[in-house]
């Protein structure tokens, strides 16, 4: 099962709508995946010498503003914190793999949800309405989400292997379907460099994308290759930080729905999701073709 939702404004003045709009999109798809549920935001910027962080710990007493603190004796500089709920957003800065290093030997407890320049995961255990109003992200503003409700098929019910994954700067993916050859893939990527946390085929499919474009290619040409080397049934969501992209596989069996106005562009499992949208009424729709990579973004 599983639903996808995602949502890119073309108009800046609906920006302080995304929130709202991604959420009711997501609680739409609710009967698809109870399980969990999670929102990829992309919004608020740093720049360039800084990095931002989601961080993740199951309890909600955890200490962040400790953690910060001490973080900015290791780097001598300031880090802004904001908390919500089990997650932590941090800017930082300092380089990924300082900051993931001093992670791992100082707090291994936590996890780390997503880095980037603008990338923003939250993700938990429960039904879709419920980790909306957790994490407040009907609030959310920004240029584009994309978004999972997950029925558990292959891996165990827990936050880290609920979508979003990310597995590199600003990029995330969430899945509909199933990898046969995602356990052999994960042992080649790691032997690349590509870390790990879960045992989720999601995440090897969002793994194998930041391997193909750290050797140089768009995410046009990473999607492209995953067609011969992805086996399976998928429709995958892609977010990164101008945009997002829409790929099904050559036999198309896990259906979607694409759908844009002047506005915004739209991308769910069902349609239903998209009706809520404002003009949806006069968007043009489409069901996304078998092995086409769509996208859109800023540039």
């Amino acid at each position: 099962m599983c639903g996808i939702v995602g949502l890119f404004i073309k108009n800046p003045a609906l920006e302080d709508q995304l929130g709202e709009h991604i959420s009711a999109m997501l609680v739409e798809m609710s009967e698809r995946g109870p399980d969990s549920a999670g929102i990829a935001f992309y919004r608020n910027p740093t720049p360039e010498e800084a990095v931002k962080l989601v961080l993740f710990h199951p309890d909600e007493d955890f200490p962040w503003q400790h953690l910060a603190q001490e973080l900015e004796r290791e780097l001598g500089d300031k880090v802004e914190l904001e908390v919500r709920a089990s997650h932590a957003i941090l800017v930082v800065r300092e380089s990924l793999g300082q900051i993931r290093a001093w992670l791992h030997a100082r707090h291994p407890d936590l996890r780390l949800m997503s880095a980037g320049h603008a990338i923003e995961i939250f993700k938990e255990k429960g039904l879709p309405r419920d980790v909306v109003r957790r994490f407040h992200l009907q609030d959310m503003r920004g240029t584009h989400a994309i978004g999972h409700t997950r029925m558990a098929t292959e891996s165990a019910v827990t936050t880290e292997h609920s979508h979003p994954f990310s597995t590199g700067l600003d990029l995330c993916l969430v899945h509909n379907g199933s990898l046969s050859n995602h356990n052999r893939l994960r042992e080649v990527l790691r032997r690349d460099g590509i870390e790990f946390q879960t045992d989720n085929d999601t995440e090897v499919a969002a793994g194998y994308l930041t391997w193909r474009m750290r050797q140089g290619a768009s995410l046009h040409e990473a999607l492209d290759a995953g067609l011969k080397d992805l086996d399976g049934f998928y429709t995958f969501c892609v977010g990164t930080k101008d945009g997002f992209a829409v790929l099904r596989d050559p036999i198309a069996c896990k259906h979607a729905v694409l759908a844009e106005t002047d506005d915004w562009v739209a991308m769910a499992t069902e349609y239903r999701a998209i009706a809520r949208l404002p003009g949806a009424d006069e968007a043009r729709i489409w069901e996304p073709a078998p092995a086409q990579v769509y996208s859109w973004g800023r540039h």
